[in-house]
Order: structure tokens, then sequence, then C-alpha cells
């Protein structure tokens, strides 16, 4: 009887762990319902039918008890994270306007990476691939994103 017990409580164990700690269904799931099963099968054929079919009804309704349990609101709100972000990020004004001249530091694909003097930044190609090297020259500034044209095909060195 005691390897019944013993069976039964690893299986409920697995169970609720994969259930509340491992995501997904796993092998602790797998190995728990193995081991509840195994409980079942043990008790019908060392014990007696009437022992197997009361550690079946046992095993079921231990089941459901921790099913209904998990599934309760306040099981999930305690494993929640209940915290909200509330900050934003500071956007810093565009060192840059409509009109200004850069050079290309890496391919605009539409994205990229623009030289204008000291100022590095992320720019947006607005009509195809820019090569780097290449002269650009900002057409729009929109909030923290800032479109580009190329000025001339030749290369910039």
């Amino acid at each position: 009887m005691g390897l019944v017990v013993s069976l039964m409580i690893i299986g409920l164990l697995l169970v609720f762990a994969e259930v509340l700690i491992i995501p997904g269904v796993g092998v602790a799931g797998i190995l728990g319902i193995a081991a509840m099963a195994g409980s079942c099968v043990y008790a019908f054929m060392e014990i007696s039918q009437t022992a197997g079919i009361i550690v079946t009804a046992v095993n079921a309704v231990l089941l459901v008890l921790i099913t209904i349990w998990v599934l309760r609101a306040k099981t999930w709100e305690r494993l929640a994270l209940a915290t909200n972000i509330d900050s934003k990020a500071i956007v810093p004004e565009a060192e840059v306007v409509p009109g200004t001249v850069g050079v290309t530091v890496t391919r605009l694909a539409p994205m990229g990476t623009a030289r204008f003097g000291d100022l590095r930044m992320e720019v947006t190609a607005r009509e195809g691939i820019i090569d780097p090297g290449v002269e650009v020259e900002v057409v729009e500034v929109d909030g923290i994103k800032v479109y580009v044209c190329a000025v001339s095909p030749k290369t910039v060195l």
C-alpha cells in the first residue's frame, strides 16, 4: 500500500510542477500521469479490485481538485507579475532638419546609419536601396524617424 500512496503523491507533485512551474506538456507532466496510472495498475494487480477502484477514484478526485485550484483567479494572481511599466522613452529632439546633407555609413535597405557632420543616426531611405558612402539629403523628419534621399549617384569618400 505504501508504494501506491508514494506513486500517487509523486504523480500529483509532478503534475503540479508541470502546471505551475514547467511550461508546456513536458517530461514532468507525462511522468506524473504515468506515476498516477502506475499506482492504479499496481493497486488493481497486487492488492484487489476494490483497492484499484478506490485508488483510481482518489487519483481522479485529486486531479480535479488540483485543476480547480490552479484555475482559480487568486492562484494566477499570486504567480503573475503585477507591476505596470508607466515610464516612457526619452525622445531626443532631432538635430537634423530637412535639407541637411550627410553621407551614408552603412547600406540603407531601407534603414541604416548616416553621418551628418559629427552626428551619426539611423535613417530611412525614401526610395530604394542606398549604398554606403553615398551623399544623402534629409527630406523629412517625423518624430525620431529621419527620411533621406540620395543626392547624387556618385560615391563620396
